[in-house]
């Protein structure tokens, strides 16, 4: 009697397990897309940060050009002087 009892018993753990074993598993399948989204999402950002660095630079490439032009501009102004009648 004693060992129809623990193979009850033993059984209704191994349902449990089983079935606790199941809600997990099929919970993977989301987890998973959710895991391949988040990681291409964050090579997307990844590319998108370089791209903003690289822009960063030839913004400040411009500026710098843009200053050496309106200095070349403002020594070229002080040279041509007006003509006087």
């Amino acid at each position: 009697m004693v060992l129809w009892i623990v193979i009850a018993a033993v059984l209704v753990g191994l349902l449990v397990l089983v079935s606790a074993a199941g809600a997990l598993l099929g919970r993977l399948g989301p987890l998973r897309r959710a895991a391949t989204t988040l990681l291409r999402r964050q090579a997307e950002a990844e590319k998108l940060q370089a791209a903003a660095s690289t822009l960063a630079e030839e913004a400040e490439t411009l500026r710098l050009k843009v200053e050496i032009t309106q200095e070349r501009l403002a020594t070229a102004k002080v040279k041509v002087r007006p003509r006087s009648r």
